[in-house]
């Protein structure tokens, strides 16, 4: 089956008002930037976004953000965007924020389709208000519940047409968990390779989670902060 569309803007065109989305990338690294830029030039609102950051002011998820498309975020790290903290402080942003690891973890979970775990994370913090906790062993965890989305938006480097993708180093991190844990998952690759050519050793997400691919081309790859030793 060839899972190909030719732009990024029909990749995204049914996710509509209202949708749960996953994000892929670290900070800027390994985001799916072509299709977080279409998804911000179809104008939908109320979005609810998984992503472990929301991108800086002017790109990422920051220009969702700023287009006032995204209506609440579920996230660990949220230090870079000053339009994030304007819009919390002032109450037009919802955010849950989580653990990174249990962050990581419910999004696993939700693609093994796993319900809820228990962790130590966050017991005895605000984290924990609200939730289950039991002991095991001597020790107090708290329940967490897993995370799935309505679609899935993630960054590879290599895929073929049947959607069988590769990340590079450090831009894997949170795509390979979430392309598993959206029911729709669109995938934006590097370098779209001929069906075969990918060593079935080498595969990260096997096509079989990944409903539609695009090719992007001419990647801004930014760098959120530059750090360099003194001379």
């Amino acid at each position: 089956m060839n899972k190909v569309v030719s732009s990024a803007r029909e990749a995204v065109a049914d996710i509509g008002d209202g949708a749960v989305v996953m994000a892929g990338g670290f900070g800027l690294c390994g985001i799916p930037e072509h299709l977080i830029a279409a998804l911000c030039g179809t104008g939908v609102r109320g979005l609810t976004f998984i992503s472990n950051n929301c991108g800086v002011d002017d790109f990422g998820l920051g220009l969702l953000l700023r287009a006032r498309q995204i209506r609440k975020m579920i996230s660990s790290y949220v230090g870079e965007n000053k339009e994030f903290e304007r819009q919390f402080l002032s109450g037009e942003l919802e955010v849950e924020l989580c653990p990174q690891g249990t962050l990581a973890e419910r999004i696993r979970a939700g693609g093994a389709g796993i319900p809820a775990f228990f962790t130590a994370t966050g017991v005895g913090t605000p984290a924990a208000d609200g939730k289950d906790v039991r002991w095991f062993d001597g020790r107090a965890y708290v329940m967490e519940r897993a995370l799935t989305a309505d679609f899935a938006i993630v960054k590879a480097w290599r895929g073929d047409a049947s959607g069988n993708l590769v990340y590079r180093h450090t831009a894997a991190n949170f795509n390979p968990m979430m392309a598993q844990a959206g029911r729709v998952t669109i995938a934006e690759v590097e370098e779209l390779v001929p069906v075969g050519s990918i060593d079935p050793d080498h595969v990260h997400t096997p096509g079989i989670f990944v409903q539609r691919v695009v090719v992007g081309t001419q990647y801004e790859k930014r760098i959120e902060r530059r750090r360099v030793r003194e001379a």
